[in-house]
């Protein structure tokens, strides 16, 4: 059972005979090994003090050690943005379940047992190695998208800058409700993603100056639906799917594309709905100046109920007499008007 030659395994156990046992069993298998005795060593390795090298791609950590033990170090890693994403395989003698929960709560992405079986620690460090890669080749998809939707929007001077102020505005909103971090994030990506199913409809169609005909209003209604095929290689992307594809359902059920009412629709897409509208209603389109922000706000409170949440919109409303949102290039020049887009 040979490693993959980028794997880099760093090792951590105030025991030198545990440490060396690992290091033969792993390095025998083809993996690069690192090695730190305490849970201080460990962190300076993580944070970069490392000879120069990489990051690890796998950290096995034993529980207990002097000093800083091994649930705060795991606790560290997991909180830092540019470590949270190594797995880490926690070792011990404990067989207390209240200590395997207290690791899984710092982290921790699996335990393994003391005394420990050599194939039992190649086959988990294995599976978890090659989890870390597939989740690395889905950030690069995401990136791959994330670009393609920015510039998409950036060659249009109607829309450039919509889906980062959406994107904004959204995750103002999810905090100002008190929404969990995690769906807080699904909001930022979703503003950032919700329109690039836009990148299967015509120009003419999107930039025409006049109204649009049945044809072309069905044409720019399928966008939610192309953007989430376009979405699916995106890591965690369930939920994320779900926002785009419905990011333009209405309240009352007469929106698109499954005609889904009130509470059947994610509030991550209810938040999104409201704040892509306002920005689009306060920007210019070819077919229509730029409404005042008073203007918006207005319609927000007559479709409130009809086209989006009233207890949303509320919080919005509430929100911008709070604080000042993101400007865009003319603080109150932003976003797609509610019926056409």
């Amino acid at each position: 059972m040979n490693g993959d030659s980028r794997d880099r395994i760093l090792i951590v156990d105030d025991s030198v005979q545990n440490v060396q046992l690992l290091e033969a069993y792993l390095t025998a298998a083809g993996y690069e090994v690192l090695c730190a005795h305490g849970g201080a060593e460990a962190l300076e390795i993580v944070d970069g003090d490392n000879g120069g090298g990489s990051l690890p791609d796998l950290i096995i950590l034993d529980v207990m050690m002097p000093g800083i033990n091994g649930y705060q170090v795991c606790r560290r890693v997991k909180q830092k943005e540019d470590t949270r994403r190594i797995p880490v395989m926690m070792l011990t003698a404990l067989q207390d379940l209240d200590d395997k929960v207290k690791g899984f709560e710092a982290g921790a992405d699996e335990f393994l047992s003391k005394p420990i079986d050599r194939m039992e620690l190649l086959i988990r460090a294995k599976s978890l190695l090659r989890t870390k890669h597939l989740n690395e080749d889905l950030e690069s998809a995401r990136n791959v998208i994330y670009t393609l939707a920015l510039a998409i929007e950036a060659n249009d001077p109607y829309t450039s800058g919509h889906s980062e102020r959406v994107s904004e505005y959204g995750v103002m909103l999810a905090r100002w409700l008190g929404l969990t971090v995690d769906q807080q994030e699904i909001v930022r990506n979703a503003g950032v993603l919700h329109d690039i199913g836009k990148i299967g409809i015509s120009e003419t169609i999107l930039q025409k100056p006049g109204p649009l005909s049945t044809k072309e209003l069905l044409a720019v209604q399928d966008h939610p639906a192309i953007g989430e095929k376009i979405c699916k290689p995106l890591r965690s992307a369930n939920l994320l799917l779900t926002v785009i594809r419905h990011h333009q359902e209405r309240y009352d059920g007469d929106g698109y594309p499954d005609h889904l009412s009130g509470g059947d629709i994610p509030i991550e897409a209810r938040v999104i709905s409201v704040v892509d509208a306002f920005d689009a209603m306060t920007s210019p389109r070819p077919y229509r100046p730029p409404m005042s922000q008073p203007q918006a706000i207005d319609t927000l409170r007559r479709e409130a109920g009809k086209q989006w949440d009233p207890g949303i919109v509320t919080a919005f409303i509430d929100m911008l007499a709070a604080d000042s949102p993101p400007d865009a290039e003319d603080p109150a020049e932003t976003a797609v008007e509610a019926d056409q887009v």
